[in-house]
């Protein structure tokens, strides 16, 4: 086989304060930047689903046609001018034909300006060109709202199993090996899915914890009994449309199997409703705890500032967690990334050990959240440029724009002029920040930042500071989600 390869993710949060823009997925911002052609190969040392998938066709002799890869960090809707150039390049691309099958990396959770369902209507689109029969076989997010009309147009969906995603190569290969499995083989391939009736927070759907670490166990136990690729997504739970929400499916010859897996599922999943539930801590009683606890550790506590993480449509520019920072007089303490351009140019135009006078951060779209003005030293000054260096997104280079880190107190700031979400240690080393050496450390992200900080964390705690991404989604307002679906576990039902 030749198989078109193409690239096109976007996580939408629609009560976000930023939209997507073509430019911010010729940045790429968390992601890689734009790449088209043969430049994709360039990213197949980097944990994405597309690195994955292409190993695992040449392995087995096949070659692959690559289009374009484009990503763009969490924010509101994608423009429609940004979805209708990067959908349009891909369709363009099927019209030229050439190839067997088609594979393409999605997230599963994008929302334009003028349509819901942007995975959806791609797939749509591809259909209308390459017509019933030939394989489509598309990779998602483990935080995708999945939607009837992805499930219908696709032959094969499959999902991330790990949050932090450090699967995502590993995605890309089962989403080559389906591939594989139903390319020439004509029976009939049954899909099954299965929606729960409540929202899941983000927080809780780390599979380093319990209870959707044993969900994927289970997931990975029953895969064999007959099913040849079975998905989890707990969804994206801060996108206003009607199909919001977790759901479970499966894809197999036979039929029966695969309801019985998806619905052993859903069975665990509901059954442990209650346990989904997540508890947060107030900004300074966090900080109190962390204090305490760091008086007799050797390894940094940290705080999960997750209503302003970027990677779920913040803009990484709230104060509120570090005036409770000062406010408690908190010594060795970091937090990182705040974003704010200013500030880095003013600290770079000052330069080190020099004194600024600024206001920092501030997010508008946040009742009271006003830039921090102080006095602040300028410690240390960078390029911004750097690779991650830990397990999710190891081996991408980064440039997030002049950087500085300042300090305030016993506070010292990771400041950016690019927004990313605190995920890597190396983030905090770019300003020469070592964060093993730290007795407190804020990140800006909800659970991404584990995979590379739990190994030196003494504690973690997870912060509800103000902040444009509402972590409880049972308190977001709510207009079009589908009658009756809880907004939380065990929580009210959704009523138009």
């Amino acid at each position: 086989m030749n198989i078109l390869v193409a690239g096109f993710q976007h996580e939408t949060n629609t009560f976000a304060p930023t939209v997507a823009s073509y430019e911010s997925f010729v940045r790429g911002e968390d992601f890689p930047a734009m790449v088209r052609g043969d430049a994709l190969y360039d990213l197949l040392n980097v944990n994405l689903p597309a690195s994955g998938f292409i190993r695992c066709v040449r392995e087995h002799g096949h070659t692959v046609t690559p289009v374009i890869w484009a990503g763009a960090g969490a924010s509101a809707h994608v423009t429609t001018d940004a979805y209708e150039r990067i959908a349009g390049e891909i369709v363009a691309a099927v019209k030229r034909g050439g190839f067997d099958a088609i594979y393409l990396d999605l997230h599963g959770a994008m929302v334009a300006q003028h349509l819901d369902d942007g995975e959806g209507e791609l797939l749509a689109r591809i259909r209308a060109v390459v017509g019933p029969r030939m394989k489509i076989v598309v990779s998602l997010d483990l935080h995708a709202n999945v939607t009837a009309q992805m499930l219908a147009l696709a032959d094969g969906l499959v999902a991330y199993r790990t949050y932090p995603h450090v699967d995502m190569a590993d995605t890309g290969r089962r989403a080559g090996e389906l591939l594989l499995a139903l390319h020439g083989d004509a029976r009939p391939v049954h899909c099954v899915a299965r929606r729960l009736p409540f929202l899941i927070p983000v927080n809780s759907m780390s599979t380093m914890m319990q209870p959707a670490g044993g969900m994927y166990e289970l997931l990975e136990a029953l895969e064999p009994e007959g099913v040849l690729s079975l998905s989890f997504a707990p969804g994206f739970p801060a996108a206003d449309f009607p199909e919001c929400g977790p759901v479970i499916w499966g894809h197999g010859f036979d039929r029966a199997a695969v309801e019985k897996a998806v619905d052993a599922l859903l069975a665990r999943a509901c059954a442990l409703e209650g346990d989904w539930a997540v508890q947060f801590d107030e900004p300074d009683a966090a900080v109190r705890q962390a204090m305490r606890i760091a008086e007799g550790a050797e390894r940094p506590v940290i705080i999960a500032d997750t209503q302003d993480n970027p990677g779920v449509g913040g803009d990484g520019n709230t104060t509120g967690m570090l005036r409770a920072l000062l406010a408690a007089g908190a010594q060795g303490a970091a937090i990182g990334i705040l974003c704010d351009p200013a500030a880095a140019a003013a600290a770079h135009r000052a330069g080190v050990g020099s004194r600024i006078e600024i206001g920092l951060g501030g997010c508008p779209q946040v009742p009271g959240d006003e830039p921090l003005r102080a006095s602040y030293e300028v410690e240390s000054l960078s390029d911004g440029r750097f690779v991650y260096g830990g397990p999710m997104m190891n081996g991408k280079a980064a440039d997030m724009g002049p950087m500085a880190r300042l300090r305030i107190d016993g506070v010292r700031i990771a400041v950016s002029s690019a927004k990313a979400q605190l995920l890597d240690r190396n983030m905090y080393r770019a300003v020469g920040i070592e964060p093993e050496a730290m007795k407190i450390l804020v990140n800006k992200s909800s659970v991404h930042f584990r995979a590379d900080f739990a190994a030196i964390a003494e504690k973690i705690l997870v912060a509800r500071a103000p902040g444009p991404f509402i972590a409880d989604p049972a308190q977001l307002p709510w207009k079009r989600l589908r009658p009756g679906l809880r907004t939380k576990p065990n929580g009210p039902p959704f009523t138009p």
